[in-house]
């Protein structure tokens, strides 16, 4: 009998891993790139447990589990073949699929079991097992003494890709992935992934999404995971943001520069991580006012792409502004009167104007508090000379609303809204529900514009509720948000948690 030699495994999902498969056929085996090899179809069955990622699937008729021996420091890992048996199963062989699934065995009726009556009988009323129908696509090559595979995967009413590099020699997989452009890029193995893509999927007595959403601004990428429950109502299960200030130097060059683009798509990588672990059934990202803007935008969403396995999708200002109030409307409620509700973030400011919940008007300016910060040399200490020159700059851009008519109700979200909000309320540790429905007035905010005024980066960094990343560009942001105030006539605004992110789910998956 021969000796199975276990294998070195990485693997990554994605909606679009054509760019990557396509430098993977180029870099193949010289008969294979002038001879590519034929697609491999396969319709395969996978038992996916709660209690560990087992890799066990019925393939051919077949009965295949493989085994997991180890993970290395490079998170590479070590995959052995134990079992590859056909139907009917005896009761010996259950016991071994499901000491691989990580359960004890169920009581057992028959000697031996078909594959229908494996699922319909023991797997089905397991509330810790699903059952995943997956249909495969798969091209493979022979690339540096490695086997790699583009397959492209439909299960669970959804369909991705999926790139893997396998050997012997874990140091030969390291060095392709990172020949292919996705060191960082965290390994997931099958079961992690059509975990993920069957999240969404129909399972007895459950009726739960979950989504996750990256939202890429110029200052910040801000990440959500939301879960519909049975009433179709959207609980927050994840809710961060990470300053990666994608729009540095964006005013003056019109490029992503080098240092943004690597920060950003660390961070993306690392959320997309994140999400898939929490088993997301899918990745929705949204590119603003940076990438709509920067001349080199679709090359870095390119690189997003190849590295993480994200696809970006850059939404136009009145859509983003949509979206914006759809989160609102759903989260702190909007009254039936007029409504103005307005989104500042890094690079943009989105106004929409409604009425009884219907949008009237909606619009997008490029006025946000990373290029304001940049123009008017906001990020150390001013005088008064300095704010009224801001100030009359930002009045200026702001002109369309010199025409609107006062509204009843002010909504603001956003970085600085939120912000200001947090240090209003002096938080050491950010909660998005206290800042849901918090008031601002413009005493509050005329406060700490005079507070940061006197301070440099370090200074406003110290302030309790001073959220990281953002004490450069607070200033900045506060005196849009006072603008906003004059223009509409207004003395408070009601602050929305609520954002972009959020309107996305609202308005991809209705209840």
């Amino acid at each position: 009998m021969s000796t199975i030699t276990p294998r070195w495994e990485w693997r990554t999902f994605g909606e679009d891993l054509s760019a990557p498969g396509a430098r993977l056929a180029a870099l193949a085996a010289p008969d294979q790139s002038r001879n590519p090899p034929p697609v491999q179809l396969s319709d395969e069955v996978y038992f996916l447990s709660s209690a560990n990622d087992a890799n066990v699937k019925v393939r051919d008729d077949l009965m295949d589990i493989k085994a997991l021996e180890q993970t290395d420091g490079d998170a590479l890992e070590q995959w052995r073949p134990v079992l590859k048996a056909g139907f009917p199963l005896p009761v010996a062989t259950l016991g071994q699929v499901f000491a691989a699934l990580g359960l004890p065995v169920p009581t057992l009726a028959r000697d031996v079991y078909s594959l229908n009556e494996l699922t319909r009988e023991v797997i089905a009323p397991e509330p810790r097992l699903h059952v995943l129908a997956v249909h495969k696509e798969r091209a493979r090559y022979l690339v540096d003494g490695c086997i790699t595979e583009l397959t492209r995967v439909t299960a669970g009413g959804r369909q991705v890709q999926t790139l893997a590099v396998e050997s012997e020699d874990a140091a030969a997989v390291l060095a392709l992935v990172r020949r292919l452009g996705f060191a960082g890029v965290p390994n997931q193995s099958y079961p992690r992934g059509l975990t993920a893509l069957g999240a969404g999927a129909s399972r007895p007595g459950v009726d739960r999404l979950r989504v996750a959403v990256i939202d890429l601004g110029t200052n910040s990428v801000k990440f959500y995971i939301g879960e519909r429950d049975t009433a179709g109502r959207w609980q927050r299960v994840q809710d961060g943001a990470q300053a990666t200030r994608l729009g540095d130097g964006l005013r003056e060059t019109g490029m992503i520069a080098p240092a943004a683009w690597d920060r950003t798509i660390a961070t993306v990588c690392a959320m997309a991580a994140q999400a898939r672990a929490a088993g997301v059934a899918q990745i929705i990202a949204v590119g603003t006012m940076g990438l709509r803007t920067a001349k080199n935008s679709e090359a870095f969403i390119a690189a997003v792409q190849a590295q993480c396995g994200v696809a970006i999708e850059v939404i136009e200002g009145a859509q983003e502004a949509r979206l914006a109030y759809l989160a609102v409307q759903t989260g702190v409620g909007l009254p039936d009167g007029a409504v103005t509700v307005f989104d500042t973030g890094g690079g943009s400011t989105q106004v929409t104007v409604g009425r009884a919940g219907i949008v009237l008007e909606r619009f997008s300016l490029d006025l946000g508090a990373v290029r304001v910060t940049e123009q008017f040399g906001l990020g150390v200490p001013v005088g008064r000379e300095a704010l009224d020159k801001a100030l009359a700059g930002i009045a200026l851009e702001l002109a369309r609303l010199d025409s609107v008519t006062p509204p009843d109700a002010l909504v603001g979200l956003g970085g600085a809204v939120t912000n200001l909000a947090s240090v209003s309320l002096g938080m050491t540790d950010y909660d998005p529900d206290r800042i849901q429905g918090a008031i601002l007035t413009r005493a509050e905010i005329e406060r700490q514009i005079a507070l940061y005024a006197g301070l440099d980066g370090g200074g406003r960094g110290a302030i309790p509720g001073m959220q990281p990343g953002r004490a450069d560009i607070i200033l900045a942001g506060a005196l849009i948000v006072l603008t906003l105030l004059d223009k509409l006539r207004q003395e408070r605004l009601t602050v929305s948690d609520r954002g972009l992110r959020h309107g996305v789910l609202i308005d991809r998956f209705p209840a």
